[in-house]
């Protein structure tokens, strides 16, 4: 999940996301990236189940899935408690 929103662009989309739910033609416009890139990167979003599509009519729009990304954001804080509880154990050698 951290690789795949590292990419600036995929992490640009996921915020404008955040905000309300877009159609490719809003986040090309948003962005202004070619429809080909964004329409890559959402397919990206959707196949890691970031984001949901929603047809309507001629246009699909897409909603990111805050649970997916409440989720990871539960394991990194819970790696960073981990990583203070324990933070003066030592393996012996």
């Amino acid at each position: 999940m951290i690789k795949l929103l590292a990419d600036p662009l995929r992490a640009r989309i996921v915020q404008l996301l955040a905000g309300e739910a877009l159609c490719t033609c809003h986040l090309v416009e948003e962005t202004g990236a070619r429809q080909t890139n964004i329409s890559n990167h959402l397919r990206q979003l959707r196949e890691a189940g970031v984001v949901e599509a929603e047809p309507c009519g001629r246009f699909t729009y897409y909603r990111l899935r805050p649970e997916v990304l409440q989720a990871t954001a539960d394991h990194i804080a819970g790696l960073a408690e981990r990583a203070r509880t324990h933070s003066e154990a030592r393996r012996p050698c």
